[in-house]
């Protein structure tokens, strides 16, 4: 909460810093709101039932006021400072409520002319046959059949062939398509679609976060004219306004927050006024307010009505990133086109490409940022509510809309066990245990599926041998921290598992309440992550179990229970998203159970997090973008013993990339394919796999339904 005050407050002092006229409002707008707040708290001591309190609290003296006032008031003034707009009919008719800026609405209006060409230029980039998104992110008419938006935006559709670009396979076989949508508007139901007919270019990952797609003409309607490119080089302190489609945002820490600054209302166009906070040849940063689905978003001169750049991404309450217009307009003279009006010669101080495989930024406190696929950062940018319509009545002439049908919901996977996690300080590690306490415990059963059945531990490869953590054990070395029906293999650098291996007999499982977390103390506490380093409320981490705390959690109430006291230990956990453990990846477990021979109902589970060189840091600690997992049991139709493998990834929320990214994604992949990223081998149990044999890239994908799981 303090980090969040702290930056909240930052953001403030930046813009009254950059903007003297500004924060001369500001600070009116700081008292006036304060004044109403000490009245607020006044009528609630004096009459309390007339404040919205029941009665039966009438009477009671010294009520404290509203909590953190200080914190409401500059969330306030912040919220003054960087409005978010809506856009409605294309009228230029401002109609500020809420907390009004009359300095915004005055240049607002001085632009108005400018933002009514610009609005009808951007739209909504939309996609079929993709396996979890409707739409994608923001694209904007650069030339009178060019569309630009975002690399990563572009690479859920397309992708590169030889020498060009095509569309992606959907999960049933059929080619995705891409549209624009130019309208998408807040309480209006018409649209006015385009096909994205064509890629004409997607920037390799070295390069600027750039694509460019070719838009089908459509009989009947007609496309706005597109935005001109500034011939000049952004100047930090000049007005700008990004024009976009936020949507909800779930790596936003504080949902709640979200939701009351943005009215609650997402996915529709909207224009957020704002400054140049820096420039460069190789990228912008700005302060407009941006949201997940910004991706593409126009970053507009308000001055001249030209493009200053093309936004990709936003760390919160902190600054925004895009790509310079001239590296777009080099990118669009490649296809033999130019934009809406003349484009500037190419500076000769832009590089064809940055020297990594990131663009990099100057950030204002003087460090370097970047953005890529495999950025280190997390990202996102709160945006700010405050009503405005923009534009001018629709003329002869101009485009027809037609309705558009409501999207269908997607498929409901099947519910998932409920997630009783948390991270109270009251709940954290325990060290009362000793090594000898730990002399019962015999870990996993690789015998455990039945005779003749064995499924061993998976060995760690040789290349990552000295990797392994190990203990001493009766004057013996040991790899294998062994529990109550499971058992773990740490690696020693990154301070975590390896795997984490159950064996879990559905028939004996047993319902147990929580207990506390606990360190191993078979093994240094400085081989395990502690408190106070990447675990906490978000934008830290929860501690993500690998052997969920319910799967050793069966037998005899005392083994249940021993057993669900050591799924609590330090050992057991990777650094997961405070949104990480929902949907299909949950009820892995119990659907595996489900399908396992009915007379035993018994599986074998293997669980660990992908360990590359690569993983960002982050909080002190190198977090895992992706995790997966092994199930092993006898299949109840065949009898046979079959093994399916699982990946899951929270890369996309560990990205400073804006995007609709709604939920984490499951997918069943080749247990071969684990084992090649992992650098374990699982023996035998890659030949009981039904993907055996397949090649990854030509899967379905994302689980959307259990039933989607193939086990035969």
């Amino acid at each position: 909460m303090q980090d969040f005050e702290a930056r909240v407050r930052a953001a403030v002092a930046r813009i009254e810093r950059r903007d003297q006229k500004l924060a001369e409002e500001l600070n009116d707008v700081r008292g006036s709101a304060g004044r109403e707040q000490e009245a607020r708290v006044l009528a609630e001591k004096i009459a309390p039932e007339a404040a919205g309190f029941q009665p039966e609290m009438a009477g009671l003296e010294g009520l404290a006021p509203p909590p953190q006032p200080d914190l409401a008031l500059e969330t306030i003034v912040l919220r003054v400072g960087r409005p978010v707009l809506a856009v409605l009919r294309d009228e230029a008719q401002l109609e500020f409520r809420d907390a009004e800026s009359e300095i915004w609405k005055q240049r607002l209006i001085d632009a108005r002319d400018h933002l009514t060409q610009a609005i009808k230029a951007v739209g909504r980039i939309e996609v079929a046959n993709h396996p979890r998104f409707e739409w994608l992110g923001t694209g904007w008419l650069i030339s009178e059949d060019v569309v630009v938006t975002n690399r990563h935006v572009a690479n859920e559709f397309g992708r590169r062939n030889g020498s060009g670009f095509v569309f992606r396979q959907g999960p049933i076989g059929r080619s995705m398509r891409a549209s624009i949508d130019f309208l998408e508007e807040f309480n209006r139901l018409e649209s006015l679609e385009f096909r994205l007919k064509r890629i004409l270019h997607i920037e390799g990952d070295s390069g600027p976060d750039i694509a460019l797609l070719q838009v089908e003409p459509a009989k009947g309607r007609k496309l706005a004219a597109p935005i001109a490119l500034a011939s000049r080089t952004a100047q930090q302190e000049q007005q700008v306004a990004v024009i976009g489609y936020p949507a909800k945002d779930s790596r936003i820490p504080d949902q709640q927050l979200m939701q009351d600054i943005f009215g609650n209302v997402f996915d529709k166009k909207r224009l957020a006024p704002g400054q140049i906070t820096r420039s460069q040849s190789t990228g912008l940063l700005h302060d407009c307010s941006t949201l997940g689905g910004n991706s593409g978003s126009v970053v507009l001169d308000l001055a001249s009505g030209e493009a200053l750049g093309l936004h990709f991404a936003g760390r919160f309450l902190e600054a925004n990133f895009a790509v310079p217009a001239a590296l777009v307009a080099d990118r669009l003279r490649g296809l033999g086109r130019s934009g809406g009006r003349t484009i500037a010669p190419k500076p000769a101080n832009v590089r064809e490409t940055p020297r990594t495989d990131q663009v990099m930024l100057q950030s204002p406190s003087g460090g370097t940022v970047a953005s890529s696929a495999s950025s280190t950062m997390i990202s996102y940018t709160i945006p700010i509510r405050v009503t405005v319509d923009i534009g001018a009545p629709v003329a002869d002439g101009q485009p027809a809309v037609q309705a558009k049908p409501t999207a269908q919901p997607p498929r409901t996977p099947r519910p998932a066990p409920p997630v009783v996690d948390d991270e109270e300080d009251e709940l954290f590690l325990t060290t009362e245990a000793r090594a000898e306490d730990y002399a019962d415990r015999t870990g996993y059963d690789p015998a455990f599926l039945g005779e003749g059945l064995e499924v061993p531990l998976p060995e760690v490869g040789p290349e990552l041998e000295e990797s392994i953590l190990t203990y001493d054990l009766d004057g013996e070395t040991e790899r294998e921290l062994r529990y109550q029906h499971f058992s773990v293999v740490m690696n020693s650098p990154r301070r975590m598992c390896f795997f984490s291996a159950v064996n879990l007999d559905g028939k004996q499982s047993r319902r147990s309440r929580r207990v506390s977390w606990r360190l191993d103390p078979r093994i240094p506490e400085e081989a395990q992550i502690l408190r106070g380093e990447c675990y906490g409320n978000a934008p830290k981490f929860s501690r993500g179990h690998m052997t969920r705390r319910e799967d050793p959690v069966w037998g005899p109430e005392d083994e249940a229970n021993l057993g669900n006291a050591d799924s609590m230990h330090a050992t057991n956990v990777v650094p997961q998203l405070q949104v990480f453990n929902a949907g299909i990846w949950l009820g892995l477990e119990d659907y595996a159970l489900d399908h396992a021979r009915g007379d035993e109902m018994k599986i074998s589970v293997f669980t660990g997090p992908f360990l590359r060189d690569d993983d960002p840091e982050q909080f002190g600690v190198t977090i895992p973008r992706s995790f997966w997992k092994v199930i092993a049991f006898i299949h109840d139709e065949t009898g046979e013993l079959t093994a399916t493998g699982y990946t899951m990834s929270q890369e996309a929320f560990l990205s400073e990339q804006e995007f609709v990214f709604g939920q984490h994604e499951t997918a069943q992949v080749p247990i071969s394919s684990i084992e090649q990223q992992t650098g374990l081998s699982f023996g035998d149990l890659a030949s009981r796999d039904p993907l055996a044999g397949e090649v990854e890239e030509a899967l379905p994908g994302a689980l959307t339904d259990f039933r989607q799981i193939r086990f035969v």
